[in-house]
């Protein structure tokens, strides 16, 4: 089939080089003309494992083309999916200026039957606007889809390539039948297809989204118990991940949640239910927590340097939100090291994938390791935000080398209490007890 993405973001590449591996035509359309420029010459723009490979395979097999032309990309397409971006007003609603933008433009120049998709997470009636938008200007047949991304980032080509469903909201059998043909490579082994109305399809984003937030802010809530009432969050959670109708997944007690999605998701449904005179109460409570359990170190490490951090340093692992992405969008790290250095601390960080982004947005308001035990010389602790797999098995003895003092605020939970105690570490970590050293010995 013939397709045309528009907007070369996240969604918009990752969906466009995956749809040209199952052998269909991709114009990616994009208004940056140095974008386009570096993608039409191999050179990716965002990190993703798994999608270069992907990506330059299917340029040179010249099944994926970039251009910044709207109407030379989508001239010969049978489908065109938007994937632009729909940031946060400041009222929490989502911004559809850009995809409103195309959907106008679309209207002055189709020519045929379309099958237009909103693949951005739109609030409940857009699809409506955008028809309203292209059908002022375009009196001939077209169909508007919503057709939700489920992509975690870290992992969006295994994702897309094997999803675990594919929701489809159309108002006619023809947009489903077009629909159906596109995604039936993906589903071979049997996970579904659903199809379903326009409304209901724009809301399960929003709702299965705001659902994981709310597990992960339900275990935050009980990691803070845990401090409490000297329990241990990590047995608490395989007690309760081990009940099928719970799951393991999104259980585990951290830092807090960012990124592009969930934040962003979260704030859009609250904002959308309010337009309807209803009060989502949970997600306002989840919203809440999450604000708080990004600064949940910060008294830990005040309090172990009796409120003083003026001079002190600090190492960083992690400033991504997550591993195995280069997104620092709402990235717990990054209130970190706002409130150390408004206490007059430096912090020198880490991040396999993520320093360029955190540079291109603070500049040198803080300092950047080459690697993970370059930032620990001379450091007064060692803070880490975020999960990477490198950060899960160091060489201690390089730790303990380097740094001044052997304290390590975990907020991800990296290690056992037990084995660091014994390794001579003073040790925080979320929902956890403190493991506070005995000996007071490096254990070689």
């Amino acid at each position: 089939m013939k397709i045309a993405v528009v907007g070369t973001g996240y969604v918009g590449l990752v969906t466009g080089t995956c749809f040209a591996e199952t052998g269909n035509d991709v114009t990616c359309v994009d208004i940056d003309k140095s974008k386009v420029e570096k993608l039409s010459n191999g050179q990716i723009t965002i990190y993703e494992p798994g999608l270069e490979k992907l990506f330059i395979r299917n340029l040179k097999e010249e099944r994926l083309r970039f251009t910044t032309s709207l109407e030379d990309g989508i001239k010969d397409a049978q489908i065109i999916f938007l994937a632009l971006p729909t940031p946060p007003g400041e009222d929490g609603s989502a911004d559809l200026k850009y995809i409103l933008g195309v959907a106008d433009h679309l209207g002055k120049i189709l020519k045929d039957y379309k099958v237009i998709v909103d693949k951005s997470t739109v609030p409940v009636g857009t699809a409506e606007k955008v028809y309203a938008a292209i059908a002022k200007n375009y009196k001939g047949e077209f169909d508007v889809v919503s057709n939700p991304e489920f992509l975690r980032e870290g992992v969006a080509v295994d994702d897309f390539m094997k999803p675990d469903r594919v929701v489809i909201g159309a108002t006619s059998e023809r947009a489903n039948k077009v629909m159906g043909e596109l995604y039936s490579p993906f589903v071979r082994s049997g996970n579904p297809i659903i199809y379903m109305d326009v409304r209901s399809a724009e809301l399960t984003k929003y709702a299965a989204n705001s659902f994981l937030a709310t597990k992960i802010s339900f275990m935050n809530e009980i990691a803070q118990l845990c401090e409490r009432l000297g329990a241990d969050v990590d047995m608490v959670r395989r007690g309760v991940g081990s009940d099928d109708r719970i799951g393991k997944r999104f259980l585990f007690p951290g830092i807090g949640y960012g990124g592009s999605c969930f934040p962003k998701d979260v704030q859009a449904l609250v904002k959308s239910s309010t337009e309807v005179n209803y009060e989502f109460q949970i997600l306002n409570a989840v919203m809440d927590v999450n604000e708080k359990q990004k600064l949940h170190l910060l008294p830990k490490i005040r309090k172990y340097f009796n409120n003083d951090l003026k001079g002190k340093k600090f190492a960083l692992w992690g400033l991504a939100f997550k591993p195995n992405t280069d997104d620092i969008r709402e990235a717990p790290a990054l209130y970190i090291i706002d409130e150390l250095t408004a206490a007059g601390a430096t912090v020198v960080a880490f991040d396999p994938e993520a320093i360029n982004n955190v540079r291109n947005l603070i500049g040198d308001k803080i300092g950047y390791a080459e690697n993970q035990y370059d930032c620990l010389d001379g450091a007064d602790a060692l803070i880490i935000a975020t999960e990477w797999n490198e950060f899960r098995t160091p060489n201690f003895l390089k730790i303990v080398t380097a740094l001044k003092n052997k304290v390590i605020f975990d907020g991800r939970n990296l290690f056992e209490t037990s084995a660091i105690k014994e390794l001579g570490f003073y040790y925080e970590s979320i929902g956890r007890a403190t493991a506070i050293p005995t000996n007071g010995t490096f254990q070689k």
